[in-house]
């Protein structure tokens, strides 16, 4: 009996091939869309999370500020720095990196770029794991003679002068001071607030007297703390929490400090790159609905041209339940057939997405999960049961007789 529903109902569509299409193409784009907009926040997601991690599992990041009820906190300094090298009350501890951070500009050759600008010390190479593509990294005759040194991230060179070859030894001015280039940092990728590419790097004691004066002397906007190995960051966040609680003198839970490690933001991007994925899906899903709609609307249409048909039918013994599984059989193979050429649209649209985004140098690549495609092939079915659902028990309700005098 279904075999046959199904092969009446392919008949049925087959007889009104435009009106059939035109009703699968609502389906086709909403599945479509849902797809594309699910790879496209998929992909955004793996990117953030992706850059955030490539910074190092094993690393921390100690700011000034704790909780609200905490008023005036210390700020962090050198010195706080110095106390977290200490190997014997922080053994979990490899590296320690103090850093300014602001934003400067940078120009050279009549070009002009507002970038990320961050003092730092020897050990930020070690501790960030900052790779050169040519030059050298700051030393500590540039820290001890507040050199007026620059290394410039992968996207600043080729901002400045349209290169990455052959950029040391150029001049630059920062903030309208000059300064010699002594290096350029390898490329790493990202976009937004997690480009690595998109900063410049001076001595710290440079940026202190010349670029990010600080209100009080010796103070660091972040100390950059790398643990031993990922399995000791639990034990290297208590052991530094220890140490600046005694420097600052604060109780437990009265912190005026915070320290963050890689998975407290990677947590916090999974987060908002989430609810902006289920936010993209949502927006995508009401094309769905408008699709299920058609669906209803043309199974409403048949319905009335195939009353008499429905009166033969149930004169010859149809049975109610016969007339209502050939009509849903019908919205069903609809929405099916929609879902289906949907995921075929819904991958061309993520493919040319990614290879847009490629071209304009975004670092997003689109991906297609196997739960989306299940999500939106069984969503577009649910659908066509829905929406079908009316119009078949509407066709089975027709009484024989009123049918067969229908005109």
């Amino acid at each position: 009996m279904y075999w046959n529903s199904i092969i009446t109902a392919l008949e049925s569509l087959t007889a009104n091939k435009l009106r059939s299409a035109l009703t699968i193409l609502g389906i086709v784009i909403g599945v479509g869309a849902v797809i594309a907009m699910l790879a496209i926040g998929s992909g955004a997601q793996n990117t953030i999370t992706g850059s955030i991690e490539g910074i190092g599992t094993n690393l921390l990041f100690v700011v000034s500020g704790g909780s609200e009820d905490v008023r005036n906190p210390k700020p962090l300094t050198l010195d706080d720095a110095e106390a977290l090298t200490d190997s014997f009350q922080a053994p979990s501890v490899l590296g320690v990196a103090p850093t300014l951070q602001g934003n400067a500009e940078v120009s050279a050759q009549g070009e002009i770029h507002i970038t990320q600008l961050n003092g730092v010390t020897t050990e930020y190479e070690f501790v960030r794991n900052a790779t050169l593509y040519e030059g050298e990294f700051i030393n500590e005759a540039h820290l001890l003679g507040r050199s007026a040194v620059v290394l410039l991230g992968w996207d600043v060179a080729e901002e400045l002068f349209g290169r990455t070859d052959g950029v040391t030894g150029q001049r630059v001015r920062i903030e309208g001071q000059p300064f010699t280039v002594i290096g350029v940092l390898a490329q790493k990728g990202g976009t937004g607030f997690t480009n690595e590419d998109d900063r410049v790097l001076v001595p710290l004691t440079t940026a202190q007297a010349r670029l990010l004066r600080r209100s009080t002397p010796n103070r660091v906007d972040m100390i950059l703390v790398q643990a031993v190995s990922a399995d000791d960051v639990a034990a290297a966040t208590e052991e530094v929490s220890a140490i600046l609680r005694a420097r600052h003198r604060t109780a437990i839970g009265e912190d005026d400090f915070t320290v963050f490690n890689q998975q407290d933001f990677v947590d916090t991007a999974q987060q908002i790159t989430g609810v902006f994925t289920i936010f993209l899906g949502g927006i995508a899903a009401i094309s769905l609905l408008v699709g299920g709609i058609g669906i209803m609307n043309i199974m409403l249409v048949s319905v009335i041209e195939r009353t008499r048909e429905i009166g033969l039918r149930k004169a010859l013994g149809a049975r109610k339940s016969d007339i209502l599984v050939q009509f849903l059989a019908e919205s069903s193979l609809l929405s099916l057939t929609g879902g289906i050429l949907g995921i075929v649209l819904g991958w061309l649209i993520a493919t040319i997405v990614g290879i847009i985004a490629a071209n304009a140098n975004a670092d997003i690549n689109p991906v297609i999960g196997l739960d989306a495609v299940l999500l939106a092939t069984l969503f577009s079915t649910a659908v066509g049961l829905f929406f079908g659902l009316y119009p078949a028990n509407r066709a089975a309700s027709l009484e024989p007789v009123e049918a067969l005098r229908y005109e």
